[in-house]
């Protein structure tokens, strides 16, 4: 123990020197800081890439023909709120976060939609790390939940591409059969790394990892299901049927790799199925633009409702 002066002091010389505090204060602070920082990034980042897509083409999408339908912007809706909303029920059961935290989630998919791949991911990953009190060790859930969305994904691509190929094969150019069976290979390439290696990759309890791929195969599901009864209502001239294999089709070309032009691909795809060229081109593009509007909406909603409380 340091030898107390007559004044009640401690000898100078044996505390640190001020400059010396002062210079490990700023580094603290940064890495206290950090997820803060990558959240607001992400956030700003976000917010350009939405308005870009929005006035580069996606006003263009809206001058098209508007659904007068109730029922196409009730399933569309629903379609929309989906995603965030599977997220939620997964987090809540692993995390208990409350409904505030699907503001965050919102922000993921948006991220992920408008930015590069799994970027939504490094946004929730940083929002968990701020509220450390409610999330002990974020990472590996995130990255479980995400690998597990993945391999739904693919798992559901799978599935529909042996229901949907042994149908279709002859409407495809033989290139172009081979692209889709390179390109399904390459699908089950990439799923064997994670079942092989289940137990250095994954972080939670298999029963919990097993409730989350049935989770996101429900979300990936549901969520083609009410696109295409959005699209019935625009379109009821076409049947129920043929949106739903029109909607598994648009879920194996978006979920395909090594395939270019993927939304092209898809539209003339269907265009193929129904032969209503105009009105399929139109109803797909009014259909990417609105979902950029309502994520311009919901961003500009969110970032007014954080400057209005950090007023408060």
């Amino acid at each position: 123990m340091d030898a107390p002066l007559p004044g009640g002091g401690v000898d100078a010389q044996k505390l640190p020197e001020a400059s010396d505090i002062a210079g490990l204060e700023p580094i603290q602070k940064i890495r206290r800081r950090w997820p803060t920082i990558l959240g607001a990034v992400l956030s700003v980042l976000m917010i350009a890439a939405v308005g870009r897509e929005l006035f580069d083409t996606g006003l263009a999408g809206l001058s098209r023909v508007i659904p007068k339908s109730v029922g196409f912007w009730v399933f569309f809706l629903l379609a929309y709120l989906i995603p965030p909303t599977f997220d939620w029920f997964i987090f809540r059961k692993l995390w208990r976060i409350p409904l505030s935290g699907m503001v965050a989630l919102h922000k993921k998919r948006i991220s992920n939609e408008t930015l590069i791949g799994y970027s939504g991911e490094a946004y929730f990953y940083a929002w968990a790390r701020q509220r450390t009190k409610m999330v002990a060790a974020p990472f590996g859930a995130v990255k479980d939940v995400m690998i597990m969305s993945a391999m739904a994904g693919h798992a559901v691509t799978l599935t529909m591409l042996a229901v949907a190929l042994p149908l279709g094969i002859e409407l495809l150019e033989p290139d172009d059969q081979q692209t889709v069976l390179l390109a399904a290979g390459a699908v089950v390439i990439m799923t064997l790394p994670f079942i092989i290696f289940s137990r250095r990759v994954f972080s939670l309890p298999v029963p919990t990892l097993w409730w989350v791929f049935g989770m996101q195969a429900s979300r990936i599901i549901s969520g083609s299901v009410m696109l295409a009864f959005a699209w019935y209502f625009a379109l009821p001239e076409v049947s129920v049927g043929m949106w739903l294999i029109l909607v598994a089709g648009r879920l194996l070309v978006s979920r395909l790799p090594f395939l270019p032009q993927k939304e092209t691909v898809f539209a003339a795809f269907a265009i193929l199925m129904i032969g209503r060229g105009d009105a399929i081109s139109e109803l797909l593009a009014f259909t990417a633009a609105l979902s950029l509007l309502l994520h311009a909406l919901l961003i500009g909603c969110f970032s007014l409702f954080s400057i209005l409380r950090k007023e408060k």
